[in-house]
């Protein structure tokens, strides 16, 4: 009895230290599509869930309080012949330090999810070929989400995995699917990985670090040094948007921010933020409807 505890024990251990990166919940909407018959999409739904959640895509551990969580929408617009016609809407958050509170990190949206599926086939990841545009594509945003988790910890925290990303990136480019060209009309995976990992855009990577780490993680503690901060990075950004207007990473940092920005300003500590509201226009108009809104 003793041993048999023993075992159970180390067992437990074992998956404690070696929990897997993410914790990603993945929803399958075929509301689109006339059929019937909804049970591929639901053995889809769940083979995607062990997929990801199940495969271990590093050689880091991971604790279980440090999974990142995630969620993947896809949305299926065509389904015909095993050929599926979709989009897929990620979104990842973090935690912050000494709250309940859950901060988004990414919430992005990509139309040009087009992917082959035979139901009940095994998901498999191989970073050496690339023969599923279901599995290339998940796997990508599976990679960038950790990447920029592991940015609003460390600076730059997240190359190892945005490297892993841009391989499957080279390896896609052979396959006759969209969204991974270097040259489209549309924004694409190729650009999203690349702006990542580009010297030029670098203020991205150090705003996202400051914003986080130095900005959020001390607001319960020092609420006024952690907006003041917060409103630093807002101005680091406005010099990689002089140098690069409508910069793609731009837009992906406020989709996933402009509410969470605009309750951080009009809650708490008041300071003067007028300025702060003109930078934000300046450089994010898309939003500046919810810049007005900042109350103070």
């Amino acid at each position: 009895m003793y041993r048999l505890l023993l075992a159970i024990c180390c067992t437990l251990l074992s998956i404690s230290l070696y929990a897997q990166e993410l914790n990603c919940t993945i929803t399958i909407n075929s509301d689109q599509v006339g059929q019937t018959n909804q049970q591929i999409f639901k053995t889809l739904e769940r083979s995607l869930n062990d997929f990801v959640n199940k495969s271990k895509w590093t050689n880091k551990v991971y604790k279980e309080r440090e999974r990142v969580n995630a969620r993947m929408f896809i949305t299926v617009s065509e389904y015909e012949s095993n050929r599926f016609k979709a989009s897929i809407q990620l979104q990842s958050s973090r935690p912050i330090y000494n709250t309940s509170y859950e901060s988004p990190v990414f919430n992005y949206k990509d139309n040009q999810f087009n992917f082959e599926y035979i139901e009940f086939q095994p998901l498999v990841f191989n970073e050496n070929v690339f023969d599923s545009n279901l599995v290339g594509v998940v796997s990508y945003y599976v990679y960038i989400m950790l990447g920029l988790d592991a940015d609003t910890f460390a600076l730059e925290g997240g190359n190892d995995f945005f490297r892993k990303a841009q391989n499957i990136v080279t390896q896609a480019q052979g396959s006759s699917f969209t969204g991974w060209s270097q040259s489209s009309s549309e924004r694409t995976r190729f650009e999203l990985v690349d702006n990542l990992m580009s010297n030029t855009f670098r203020e991205y990577r150090i705003a996202m670090y400051n914003y986080h780490r130095k900005g959020l993680d001390i607001l319960a503690d020092n609420n006024s040094t952690g907006k003041q901060v917060i409103a630093g990075t807002m101005r680091l950004m406005e010099t990689m948007v002089k140098r690069r207007p409508n910069a793609f990473l731009i837009q992906t940092f406020f989709d996933a921010k402009s509410e969470e920005i605009k309750d951080i300003f009009s809650d708490g500590p008041k300071m003067d933020i007028v300025q702060l509201k003109e930078t934000l226009t300046r450089i994010a108009p898309f939003y500046s409807n919810t810049w007005n809104e900042i109350k103070y």
